[in-house]
């Protein structure tokens, strides 16, 4: 059969028009689902879950390898990541990850996985060639948001009891500083050129903009909706589009992704999601954002350009993470 969408570009190009690969076809998006120890596979062309994958015990962190062909996922209660095949969904393997493994992040090489272990206050260093764990790094307890900065020379881990984000040189693996930022911090992200890291703190509500070269906080992003008690409103999840313009905070509880001006960090606009809103992830080209909402069992699908939310996806049960990977 032959394929259309592949004949309509063909001849587009033939009349010498230039459609990108990310145009013509669509990606799949991985969702860990924590309680249905299952990850939910979606088709973003069909806005739809197309298969589930069995997986081991509580399924949290989730990435796909730089090329495309392995999706990892941690298994807090198994005491791994365990592996997938993204072609045929198999399990194609298991990497030692260290005790209660939950956030964990790729460096941009894709070659070392760094995890934070969060009963052992430790991070554990995998080597994904060797699938073996070549180091570990003693953090504060409850170690979380994890981040690697562009250059790769960076690690960050937020502790959540210590309230700390603590900056790793990825060469000696060794801390070389520690900064206290509000309330419980769940997860870390970089912009893309590296000059900015932006950190949520979930019972502090807010989010901590740190200029990296100095690792001290350059200001502070409090959120307010109205109707909503301010302990409702509890950041997690982060994601920046490339060009640094837009960030996009998950509120938990508060059934909301704030939009936040990149530039400015003024709160532009709250969107409003499924429930208990954790995690997401754009699609490759950023056309879209996936959030995954652990109460209400779906996905939110955010168009970036319109700032809307256009679509509920069901998944399994306590969804947690989105990864995207090739269809």
């Amino acid at each position: 059969m032959v394929d259309l969408r592949l004949t309509v570009v063909l001849g587009l190009s033939l009349l010498g028009f230039s459609l990108s690969a990310d145009t013509a076809f669509a990606y799949r998006a991985y969702v860990s689902n924590e309680k249905g120890n299952t990850i939910s596979v979606i088709d973003t062309d069909k806005m739809e879950t197309i298969a589930t994958i069995k997986t081991g015990q509580r399924p949290r962190g989730i990435e796909v390898s730089r090329d495309g062909k392995l999706v990892y996922v941690a298994l807090g209660d198994d005491d791994i990541i365990q592996v997938f095949d993204t072609k045929t969904l198999n399990n194609v393997g298991e990497l030692p990850s260290g005790p209660d493994p939950e956030q964990f992040t790729l460096d941009p090489a894709g070659r070392i996985l760094y995890v934070a272990n969060e009963n052992d206050a430790m991070v554990t260093v995998i080597d994904l060639e060797k699938r073996a764990s070549i180091g570990e790094v003693s953090v504060g307890i409850e170690p979380e948001g994890m981040a690697v900065s562009p250059d790769s020379k960076t690690l960050v881990c937020a502790s959540e009891t210590t309230s700390m984000v603590h900056f790793i040189d990825t060469a000696s693996r060794q801390i070389v500083g520690n900064l206290l930022v509000g309330s419980r911090p769940r997860f870390s992200a970089f912009k893309a050129d590296g000059s900015e890291l932006w950190v949520t703190s979930e019972i502090g509500g807010e989010l901590a903009i740190i200029e990296p070269a100095t690792r001290q906080i350059k200001q502070t992003v409090k959120f307010e909706i109205p109707g909503l008690r301010s302990e409702a409103i509890q950041p997690v999840g982060i994601n920046i589009t490339r060009d640094g313009k837009l960030g996009f905070i998950d509120l938990g509880p508060a059934n909301r992704v704030a939009v936040v001006d990149g530039v400015t960090h003024v709160v532009l606009k709250y969107l409003l999601v499924g429930q208990r809103v954790w995690h997401g992830a754009f699609t490759p080209d950023e056309k879209y954002l996936l959030v995954a909402n652990g109460v209400s069992n779906d996905v939110s699908v955010i168009d970036v350009t319109r700032l809307q939310v256009i679509k509920s996806i069901q998944v399994g049960e306590l969804p947690w993470g989105v990864a995207f990977g090739p269809n």
